[in-house]
């Protein structure tokens, strides 16, 4: 592990995790579509889920919100203008100390980076919420190409930017198919964790 450089963090449920921002997400993502489409939210609930499953079916990798957004005919942008507009996270959120010191002892160490299918406004908002948004040198979010996870060009573009080769870099993120398992094939170290509990562990891999 001696050659990583610079990790790469997603946000939503890695660097916290709260049932109350998703739900808020889905709830706003349902309304779009159900205005899209002409249903109601609860059909568009089960029409995310069906195309979720056909995605994985044709793909092997599970099918992100974003790429269902998009398989259902919806636009990207337009769908985070209404996460911009409808999602307050801060209710939701609370700085956890935990994280923020292990972030400042990993950023001693490594170059500290988020790539997130979240947008700007929405993921400055939660990372100030959190007390995070000066730990990382840069963010990367769906604005910067409207290309959600997994995409390989959108990837090779985050090295170029970061100037850093894939073995130079550690992805950590909660989704396997989404977040590290493009990153893990083009040759990057990868740091699975579904929990605050399991991210604080992440520094034992990097000894």
């Amino acid at each position: 592990m001696s050659g990583i450089r610079a990790l790469v963090f997603d946000l939503d449920g890695t660097l916290y995790v709260s049932d109350g921002v998703g739900r808020e997400i889905n709830a706003s993502a349902m309304r779009y579509l159900a205005t899209l489409r002409g249903i109601s939210p609860e059909e568009a609930k089960l029409l995310v889920r069906e195309t979720k499953e056909k995605i994985a079916a044709l793909t092997g990798w599970t099918a992100s919100l974003s790429h269902a957004c998009l398989e259902l005919g919806g636009d990207l942008q337009e769908l985070h203008r209404h996460f911009a507009a409808e999602i307050v996270p801060e209710p939701y959120l609370s700085r956890d100390e935990r994280v923020v010191e292990l972030l400042r002892r990993l950023g001693e160490r490594y170059e500290l980076h988020i790539y997130t299918n979240n947008n700007r406004p929405l993921a400055s908002r939660i990372m100030g919420a959190l007390g995070v948004a000066g730990y990382f040198r840069r963010v990367f979010t769906i604005e910067d190409s409207w290309r959600p996870k997994p995409d390989l060009e959108v990837l090779k573009e985050i090295f170029r930017e970061i100037g850093q080769e894939p073995p130079q870099c550690q992805f950590v993120g909660d989704r396997y198919d989404i977040d590290l398992r493009l990153p893990l094939e083009l040759g990057c170290r990868v740091f699975h964790t579904r929990t605050v509990d399991e991210l604080l562990t992440i520094e034992t891999t990097l000894a």
